[in-house]
């Protein structure tokens, strides 16, 4: 199964979100466990890695969290199509139409997000991590 982290499921995880923390760890366990094929999108690295250095102040510290992370996830890159299915997408925000667009093209089954309402309109069902590792426990193709 593909499935498409967004970016605030990585952050749970390396800037240890406390009341994230446990359901978005485990969805990158599955990566981890190869029990599921992960992606984020290649500008979300630049994201993530601003963040981390803003939060932690250590540039040696914040690449090799991203290195480890690469180790888990792949890399989708941006194309000019999925800039332009996102300006027709009918998801209003851009990022987040931009993931959308993504997802599709590389047929993610899920998009594992805290924000899901942000992905209502989006061409792939997003879905909380919680909920996403209830599905997969009950033995459903979550």
């Amino acid at each position: 199964m593909k499935i498409f982290i967004d970016t605030n499921i990585v952050l749970d995880v390396l800037l240890h979100r406390t009341d994230f923390f446990d359901a978005s760890y485990n969805v990158l366990k599955l990566a981890a466990l190869d029990k599921t094929k992960a992606f984020v999108t290649a500008n979300s690295i630049t994201d993530i890695y601003y963040i981390l250095h803003r939060a932690n102040k250590d540039h040696v510290k914040s690449k090799d969290a991203i290195v480890k992370l690469l180790s888990l996830v792949g890399i989708a890159d941006v194309l000019a199509s999925d800039i332009i299915n996102s300006l027709l997408s009918k998801v209003t925000d851009f990022e987040d139409a931009l993931v959308g667009a993504i997802a599709k093209r590389v047929k993610a089954h899920y998009i594992v997000t805290r924000n899901t309402k942000d992905f209502e309109k989006s061409p792939v069902p997003a879905i909380d991590p919680q909920d996403f590792l209830i599905k997969l426990e009950s033995g459903g193709q979550a």
